[in-house]
């Protein structure tokens, strides 16, 4: 075996030596957390892996940054065809994949271009991060800049590496199958060599500087934030996006019942699961999830890539010294939170899943949140003091202010709507109209609540509502960390639910439908759940109601984050408004899956916002500045924002807020 077989044996045991134990080390870290099944539904699992991970859909969302790591990302999966040509020649002289046949002929084509490509785009992300991009790439860390700046640049001499090479051999008339004409780039870069002993040297130097650059490049990624690059293709499949049948954002559920359990919730890396751990190894540190980030836009402290980076750093300090059974290290006696992570930036959070929307690693940062939340309220008993009024309110009252729970269906006096009490099973009703906390008691609200039953009597469904048996399901409470309140009210309502034989129901709160379509089915209800815009559109194509024509009025929607990003009803909405003749649409910026929260959701509804810009102001002046006189909304507590930003800016003269079914109702009663 020639000498340089050998040599090149030695360093690739070697290399793949040092990565199986990093691997081995990084493996035996992940077990530090809790176990959890992300192995199901592998059909769905492998097609996000194509659509998000391969195809790269939501790094596409930025065109510009898109097409960048695209080229880089793209371009390193077809040559790998030529590392391993490498490879396969450093192991046998004068290797190559010619076996292929004329497909070889594409196989080279390929490395060239897509070489070119990630030469190109590693140039322009250079220019990105530290000269035109946007801050979230240009002003961080400098230690991370400095990771990107390394990872790019050994990128670019991979390539340039790969084309001297290529291109001395050509120069050297030793192409062989190389088949020159198929390697334009490569056929350029041999115009600078000449047939002589100087070019061997080159074609040898050239070899291995590329060959050590790619096994050292494979060992240096561990090490580095740019681990995605490993990870974020398994990181995707073990995504739960679509997989489940209950939906996206789902919560995971707490055993309240385990005696053994010293603490709910999560206090430090133990207690986050494998899948936790394995999201704080992807992140790519891009800036995505907090440029989306309500709270982070207007002012306060948190942070969601911050939050992931914080989870690695302490996975960092802390794994080493578990591992090795270091219990009595000082460093041990720290935790994420608290000593990483602040009360005050998880409080901030709304729980929108902006960041997860944008997360091109599919990163879950509010499974996360509220897993702190929830041993901050239920072990540690530390809480906004507006949420004990709230927590109060919900035990006593069954809703989140302190009205009677008598009163909850004053709201249909005269209407005519039956209670389910009165007709003892749901077996003879089309829907039960799930009013809400907010569609039972709140003043403005409770005039949307009419105009929905209003349109059910127009549309001669039958439906009937709990009444004083409804109670609050429950979202406020769990979404805060009081999994304990919330698990109650869940429960209590499902007996009645069940109790009552209810199969379909409807609802004009998105926090309802989420809760009733994609939670209760963790507790045993199960039930047909719609948006009262689903619903409402449906009865408008079917002909059953018909609108008549507004006057000529300009109306901009705003995206109920638990309507869109958790449930995926975006044209809905739209498509009832627009059922109305003499409506006309227009988009607010940041609209459909890209919508701005309104600020309430995450339990925020409840909290004081003291700290920075209030987010509903931000949201209500984008909605004013398209210049619409109306803002449509389709949820109780993004109408409470709206209508509260618009009198705050002074534009009640000007503008109104209006839900769909009172646009539909006001046409209805022409």
């Amino acid at each position: 075996m020639p000498l340089k077989s050998v040599i090149f044996l030695l360093v690739l045991l070697a290399a793949f030596t040092v990565f199986a134990i990093t691997a081995r080390n990084i493996i035996r870290t992940l077990k530090l957390g809790k176990p959890e099944n992300r192995f199901d539904h592998w059909d769905k699992r492998v097609s996000n892996v194509l659509r998000i991970a391969i195809g790269q859909s939501k790094i596409l969302r930025e065109p510009v940054a898109g097409a960048v790591h695209v080229g880089i990302f793209w371009g390193f999966l077809v040559l790998l065809a030529a590392v391993g040509e490498s490879i396969g020649e450093g192991i046998s002289a004068g290797f190559s994949l010619s076996f292929l046949g004329p497909a070889y002929n594409m196989v080279a084509l390929g490395g060239d271009l897509m070489g070119m490509a990630v030469l190109l785009s590693v140039i322009a992300a250079l220019f990105r991060r530290h000269v035109s991009g946007p801050a979230r790439v240009r002003n961080i860390d400098p230690a991370s800049q400095r990771d990107a700046t390394y990872i790019l640049s050994a990128i670019g001499l991979i390539m340039i590496s790969m084309f001297a090479l290529n291109g001395a051999r050509i120069a050297l008339g030793e192409a062989g199958a190389y088949v020159p004409y198929w390697r334009p780039v490569s056929m350029a870069a041999a115009g600078l060599f000449s047939n002589g002993e100087g070019t061997r040297i080159a074609f040898e130097a050239s070899w291995w500087i590329h060959i050590v650059l790619v096994l050292g490049f494979l060992n240096f990624l561990p090490y580095s934030k740019h681990f995605h690059v490993l990870t974020s293709i398994p990181n995707v499949y073990f995504s739960n996006k679509g997989v489940h049948l209950e939906g996206d954002g789902v919560l995971k559920t707490v055993d309240l019942e385990d005696e053994n359990a010293e603490k709910f919730g999560v206090t430090d890396i133990r207690d986050l699961t494998w899948k936790q751990l394995f999201d704080s190894y992807t992140c790519t540190e891009c800036g995505r999830c907090t440029a989306v980030c309500p709270a982070n836009l207007t002012g306060k402290l948190l942070s969601p890539k911050k939050i992931i980076v914080d989870t690695r750093a302490r996975l960092t300090e802390m794994a080493p010294l578990a591992l090795a059974g270091e219990t009595g290290a000082p460093a041990m006696q720290k935790q994420l939170l608290h000593d990483f992570i602040s009360p005050a930036e998880l409080w901030s959070c709304t729980t929108c899943r902006a960041c997860v929307q944008e997360c091109p690693v599919m990163i879950e940062h509010v499974d996360q949140i509220v897993d702190m939340r929830r041993a901050m309220v239920l072990t540690e008993g530390e809480f906004p003091d507006e949420l004990q009024v709230l927590y109060k309110n919900l035990e006593n009252n069954f809703a989140p202010w302190q009205f009677s729970p008598d009163d909850r269906a004053r709201w249909a006096d005269g209407l005519g709507v039956p209670q389910l009490s009165e007709l003892g099973s749901a077996e003879g009703i089309d829907y039960l109209f799930w009013v809400g906390c907010s569609g039972s008691f709140d003043a403005r609200y409770k005039k949307v609540s009419v105009a929905f039953a209003r349109i059910l009597q127009r549309a001669g469904l039958r439906f009937a509502i709990l009444g004083t048996e409804e109670k609050c399901n429950g979202d406020a409470a769990r979404r805060t960390g009081n999994e304990y309140l919330a698990q109650t009210l869940m429960r209590e309502n499902i007996e009645t639910l069940n109790a009552y034989k209810v199969t379909r129901i409807v609802t004009a709160c998105p926090h309802c439908l989420h809760s009733l379509k994609n939670e209760f089915p963790q507790f045993g209800g199960n039930y047909e759940v719609v948006h009262h815009s689903e619903l409402i559109n449906e009865l408008v194509q079917q002909g059953v109601i018909t609108p008549l024509e507004l006057n000529e009025t300009t109306v901009t929607f705003h995206d109920s984050c638990y309507l869109g990003r958790y449930n995926d009803i975006i044209d809905q909405p739209r498509e009832a408004i627009m059922d109305v003749p003499g409506l006309e649409m227009v988009e607010m910026p940041r609209s459909r899956d890209r919508g701005l929260c309104c600020g309430a959701g995450g339990g925020r509804m409840f909290m004081e916002e003291t700290e920075g810009k209030r987010v509903n102001i931000e949201r209500t002046e984008e909605a004013i500045a398209t210049g619409a006189d109306t803002i449509a909304s389709a949820c109780p507590f993004c109408m409470t924002m709206l209508t509260d930003g618009v009198k705050d800016l002074g534009k009640t003269d000007s503008v109104v807020v209006k839900d769909i079914a009172e646009l539909v109702y006001d046409s209805l009663r022409k």
